[in-house]
């Protein structure tokens, strides 16, 4: 199945190099003489002393008053200050091998918001010990109409639909119902119901078919992206939701969707022109009363508005991404910007100084604020881009304060663990953040990390500067698929197969053999009407990633353009096996085996 929702990247099988961290023992735990940061406001805690026993915070107290065991690895903390484990609460990552990038940066919880099968495997893994990585906290697949925007989508026309999509997404073992853009009214609605009735959450886009409002009074527990909340505010609401609904239907009959339709862009500027404070007033506290979160993702609303910059896109960072990552994040790739021009831009820019202004307001409000950052959209990096979102709501008004907050006890009163998460207090997880200067002071400081504890298990400087190192090294290996590709073409199928064998068992840290290289080479070739090359190419990939649903599909997908029909139904049978919410695979099949 092709990939395009920002090149979802699922390496399930591709190790670590270089020399994997040693993982932690629970071995005791005391930071001695540290200055402790309450994120609720009360006063810093100087001088003190917490305990970590097995994966709990065991005592808070004063320095030398605190009993510990006497096999206790003692940090001396002096002038340093220990927050909470940070939550990145929109999140979308597909590569196991990434994953210690959030904790290098003091992520300890993450909220996954496209689940996926193999998510519940990184999430066994961690838990097990087995995985380097945070928290998950897993979303169920995107649930969009009928025109959905990425393709991957669980569809549904009709409430019966919605609701059987529910029932299903839950009983796979989704922590929470995704919602999306262009889900009609009456779906929406109805996921709305019965997710009330199973007692399980939803969140995430206001669909154009229904208003802030509704889907605020219906129980969404979060808004994603600011969407719709400046046209709710402005004096031509009716006006904007009427245009999204027609283009909602216009879509639905034509089979395609878009973020920006002719009649949406013609009319972009009136809600920056029409913005009412007393609308937005009663809105925000519609918002408080029902307690609906907000989670802005300020990071990924300010790329729509400088991908154009060169210097904007020159991001050091970058050295820790896939190769395919980095192709990726230009305008032309980046399937939400591809074609804009430089006015286009000049809105955005606009459009993203107000999501400031909203923002600020929503927070003297009393509005409740989670942080994400969309990671994995452009220029959103796993655990880097966290602070970027913290400063920028210092920037949009909140105090330093306010904004740790949005990463710590919100996030756990949000996801109702604020018992055991969010603070650092005696009796809960021993997820902490030792940093070198104040957090309060300069929220930037939340980057200047010493050590970071997770679930009880100790990574000082040394080892989270291992972590990196071992990604940067991973991230700049050579494509297998391109070697691949050129050696197909000037030597012929037979000597790329005996290529990457030489070179898996011989080069394998020298060359990326995620399942993202040989899918992408394999609909290269296809793309080319080199079937043949196309179906060994992606029967290696199910060779090396058995347990991918999506490599199947893939090669299910080369058999039908070859004319093999049989082998195309028992292909798309085990991707469907794998991965039973994978409508793609159930939809061929029902195709192919129609009467």
């Amino acid at each position: 199945m092709r990939r395009t929702l920002i090149l979802f990247l699922c390496s399930l099988c591709a190790p670590l190099l270089g020399q994997t961290p040693p993982r932690p023992t629970h071995k005791p735990l005391a930071f001695t003489h540290v200055t402790v940061i309450d994120v609720d406001g009360g006063p810093t805690l100087t001088d003190r002393t917490v305990l970590v026993i097995d994966n709990r915070i065991a005592a808070v107290g004063p320095a030398g008053k605190v009993d510990r065991p006497k096999d206790t690895l003692v940090v001396d903390a002096s002038g340093k200050f220990l927050t909470p484990g940070l939550w990145d609460m929109h999140v979308h990552w597909y590569d196991k091998d990434y994953l210690p990038l959030f904790l290098a940066n003091g992520v300890t919880g993450i909220r996954m918001m496209w689940g996926a099968p193999l998510h519940y495997q990184f999430r066994k893994g961690i838990e097990a010990g087995n995985l380097i990585g945070p928290r998950i906290v897993i979303a169920s697949a995107i649930i969009d109409g009928p025109a959905s925007f990425w393709p991957g989508s669980v569809t549904v026309r009709t409430a019966e639909e919605a609701r059987l999509a529910v029932d299903r997404e839950r009983r796979a073992g989704a922590d929470f119902i995704k919602v999306y853009s262009f889900l009609p009214r009456d779906a929406f609605f109805a996921i709305a119901d019965e997710s009330k009735k199973l007692g399980v959450p939803f969140a995430g886009h206001v669909p154009e078919a229904v208003s802030v409002e509704e889907a605020s009074d219906a129980g969404q527990i979060s808004m994603e992206h600011l969407i719709g909340i400046l046209e709710a505010c402005s004096t031509r609401e009716k006006e904007l939701l009427e245009a999204a609904q027609a283009d909602l239907a216009d879509a639905i009959t034509s089979g395609k969707v878009a973020f920006d339709s002719p009649r949406m862009h013609q009319l972009r500027e009136v809600p920056l022109d029409t913005y009412d404070p007393d609308r937005a007033a009663k809105l925000f506290a519609r918002f408080k009363k029902n307690g609906t979160w907000q989670c802005p993702t300020l990071t990924v609303n300010r790329t729509l508005g400088y991908l154009d910059d060169p210097a904007f896109r020159d991001d050091p960072r970058l050295k820790y991404m896939p190769r395919s990552i980095r192709t990726s994040w230009t305008p032309d790739a980046y399937r939400v910007m591809a074609g804009k021009k430089a006015e286009d831009y000049a809105y955005e820019r606009r459009a993203f100084q107000k999501d400031l202004e909203l923002v600020g307001a929503m927070n003297r409000a009393g509005v409740d604020i989670i942080a994400g950052t969309d990671v994995l959209n452009a220029y959103c990096f796993p655990g880097f881009s966290l602070p970027d979102e913290l400063e920028l709501y210092v920037k949009a008004g909140l105090s330093p304060a306010e904004a740790l907050r949005t990463a710590t006890s919100n996030p756990a009163r949000f996801l109702g663990r604020e018992k055991e998460l969010g603070t650092v207090e005696s009796g809960k997880l021993a997820d902490l953040v030792l940093l070198d200067a104040n957090p309060l002071d300069n929220i930037n400081n939340v980057r200047r990390i010493s050590a970071v504890v997770f679930n009880g298990n100790y990574y000082p400087r040394k080892k989270l500067d291992t972590i990196l190192s071992g990604i940067e090294g991973m991230a700049s290996r050579k494509s297998i698929g391109e070697a691949l590709f050129h050696t197909i073409k000037s030597d012929g199928l037979d000597a790329a197969v005996k290529q990457y064998y030489d070179l898996k068992k011989n080069q394998a840290g020298a060359y990326d053999f995620g399942e993202d290289e040989l899918n992408t080479l394999g609909y290269q070739l296809v793309g080319a009407k080199k079937f043949k090359e196309a179906i060994r190419v992606l029967q290696l990939n199910v060779e090396a990633n058995p347990l991918s649903s999506n490599v199947y599909d893939s090669l299910a997908e080369a058999y039908m353009d070859n004319g093999d029909k049989e082998l195309a139904i028992e292909s798309y049978k085990k991707s469907l096996q794998l991965d039973p919410a994978n409508k793609n695979a159930a939809d061929m099949l029902k195709k192919l085996t129609a009467p």
